[in-house]
C-alpha cells in the first residue's frame, strides 16, 4: 500500500510539474512577445511621439521603448547597438563587464532568433528583435532570468514534497492499522490450525462481521466440523467394535479353555456355540461397517422410485418376517429420488423391530404419503408402544429401550435406518398411532421428493 501511495504522489507531482512549467514557459513567451510587439509598433511609426520627428538612430528608438517600459521582476532589457550593450532596463553592472552576453546576442539579430544559455546566474532565455535605422543596426535585447522565474514552481514542488510525504506516513500507518485489522482472522487461522490435534478438534474461530474474511471464518470452521464429526465417528466406530466384540470373544475364550478335547459330545456342543458367537460378531461387524460407510457420498445410488410401487414391495417382503396381520393404510402415487435398495433396506428394518415388539396375529400396517415437497413411509404396529422419554435414545448406537424375550439383537438396528434416512436428507421419527388406529408405535420415515442426482464418488 506505502509504495502504491508513493508511487501515485510521485506521478502526481510528475504531472504537475509538467503542466506548470508548460504553463510558466508560455508565461514567459507571451511576456516576451508583448516587449517585442510594443517595440515593433514603434517601428512601424517610425516617429517620435514626443516630438513627431523620425527616430534617428536605433538608439533613439531603444531608449523610447526603456521610458515607457517597466520590465517583470525576472526580465532585464537591453538595448544593443555599435555591436554592443550600451543600455540596460533596469541597470546592471553585472551584464555591462560580461562577454558571453554579446556572443549570444550577435549570431541571432540577423533572423531575430532566440537562445538558451548557461550563466554564473543560471539559465537565461536571450531573445532579439533587430532594428534598423538609415545605415545604422541595433536591437532590442530581452533577457529572462529563467531560474529566478521558476522558483515559485520550485517552492511550491517543494511543499508538495513535504505534503506528500507526511500524506505518505500516514497512509502508510493507517494501511498498517486497517491490514493489521484485517489479517487478524488470519492469524486466529493459523493458530487455531496449529492448536489442532488428532486427539482435540474442538477449537473453533469466533464469527464476526460479515465479508470473506468471515466467509472464510464460516468455511473453516465447517471444516473443522466435518473432520471432528469424521473423527469422532471413527473413534466411536472403534470403541463400539470393541465393547461389542469383548463379549463375545471373551465367550470363545471361555469354552475353548474350558474344552475338553477327549470328549466327543463337549467338542461338538462347543463347536456349535463358538459357530453362533461368530455369526453374532459377523452381524455386529456387518452393521457397524454400515454406519460407517453411510457418511460417505457414495453410500446412496440415488434415482426415481415409485412410491406406489415401492410401498407394494415393501408389504410383500414384509409379510415374510413373520405371522402377524399385514395390511396397508395407504398409498401415494408419487415419485422421489432416493436409493430403492437402501430405503428398502430401512424400512424393513422398522418391519422386523415391529414383529419383534408384537404377538402372533397382532397388526402391523405399512403406508406412504406425500405432499408437493416431501414424501412420507410409515410402519404402524399394535405393540406396546415406545415411551417418550426412549424415542431419541433408541435410533443411537446401541441404544435399546423394553428388549422383548429372545431378542438377540445389538441395538443398531434403528441407528442404522436412521443413517439411511440422513443419508437422503431425511429425518425418522416415532410417534403414538392416532386414531382410529389401535395404540401401538408409529415409526414414520420422511424424504424430500426432489433431490439432485451427485456423480458417484470414486472408491478409495
Amino acid at each position: 500500500m506505502a509504495l502504491l501511495v508513493l508511487a501515485g504522489l510521485v506521478v502526481a507531482g510528475v504531472v504537475v510539474y509538467s503542466i506548470e512549467s508548460r504553463r510558466l514557459d508560455q508565461q514567459i513567451a507571451s511576456s516576451v512577445d508583448q516587449e517585442f510587439a510594443e517595440f515593433t509598433k514603434l517601428q512601424r511609426r517610425g516617429v517620435n511621439p514626443e516630438t513627431g520627428r523620425p527616430f534617428a538612430t536605433p538608439e533613439a528608438m531603444v531608449r523610447l521603448f526603456f521610458q515607457r517600459n517597466v520590465p517583470d521582476d525576472n526580465e532585464l532589457l537591453i538595448g544593443w547597438w555599435d555591436d554592443g550593450v550600451r543600455a540596460q532596463s533596469p541597470e546592471w553592472d553585472a551584464i555591462s563587464g560580461s562577454t558571453w552576453i554579446a556572443d549570444a546576442v550577435r549570431p541571432l539579430i540577423a533572423d531575430n532568433g532566440s537562445t538558451t544559455v548557461g550563466s554564473e546566474f543560471g539559465d537565461l532565455e536571450v531573445d532579439v528583435q533587430g532594428v534598423t535605422q538609415g545605415d545604422q543596426t541595433g536591437a532590442l535585447v530581452v533577457v529572462t532570468f529563467l531560474d529566478r522565474a521558476r522558483s515559485g514552481l520550485v517552492d511550491t514542488l517543494r511543499t508538495y514534497a513535504i505534503v506528500a510525504g507526511l500524506a505518505l506516513l500516514i497512509v502508510t500507518a493507517v494501511a498498517f492499522w486497517v491490514s493489521g485489522r484485517l489479517l487478524s482472522p488470519l492469524r486466529s487461522l493459523r493458530e487455531t490450525a496449529d492448536e489442532i490435534t488428532e486427539t482435540d478438534l474442538s477449537q473453533r474461530l469466533p464469527v464476526v462481521g460479515n465479508d470473506d474474511i468471515t466467509a472464510l471464518t464460516r468455511t473453516f470452521n465447517g471444516m473443522l466440523d466435518r473432520l471432528e464429526a469424521a473423527f469422532v465417528g471413527q473413534r466411536q466406530f472403534l470403541d463400539d467394535a470393541g465393547h461389542e466384540l469383548k463379549t463375545p470373544l471373551t465367550v470363545l475364550r471361555g469354552h475353548l479353555e474350558l474344552l475338553d478335547t477327549d470328549n466327543p459330545e463337549d467338542v461338538s456342543e462347543t463347536r456349535l456355540l463358538l459357530l453362533d458367537e461368530i455369526d453374532r460378531m459377523s452381524r455386529l461387524v456387518g452393521d457397524l461397517i454400515l454406519l460407517a460407510k453411510s457418511d460417505r457420498p457414495d453410500f446412496l445410488q440415488l434415482r426415481q422410485v415409485d412410491l406406489d410401487g415401492l410401498t407394494s414391495d415393501l408389504f410383500a417382503k414384509a409379510r415374510g418376517l413373520g405371522d402377524r396381520d399385514w395390511a396397508v393404510d395407504e398409498v401415494s402415487d408419487v415419485k422421489v429420488v432416493a436409493d430403492e435398495q437402501r430405503l428398502t433396506q430401512a424400512v424393513l428394518q422398522l418391519c422386523d423391530n415391529a414383529v419383534k415388539h408384537t404377538r402372533a396375529g397382532d397388526r402391523i400396517a405399512i403406508g406412504s404419503a406425500a405432499t408437493p415437497t416431501l414424501a412420507q413411509i410409515w410402519v404402524r404396529d399394535t405393540g406396546p408402544g415406545v415411551s417418550a422419554e426412549d424415542r431419541d435414545v433408541i435410533f443411537e448406537r446401541f441404544g435399546r429401550s423394553a428388549v422383548p424375550p429372545g431378542d438377540e439383537g445389538f441395538g443398531l438396528g434403528l441407528s442404522i435406518v436412521g443413517a439411511i434416512v440422513r443419508a437422503h436428507g431425511g429425518s425418522v421419527l416415532v410417534e403414538d398411532a392416532a386414531p382410529p388406529h389401535p395404540a401401538g408405535a408409529r415409526f414414520v420415515v420422511t424424504l424430500p421428493r426432489m433431490r439432485k442426482v451427485e456423480d458417484e464418488w470414486p472408491g478409495s
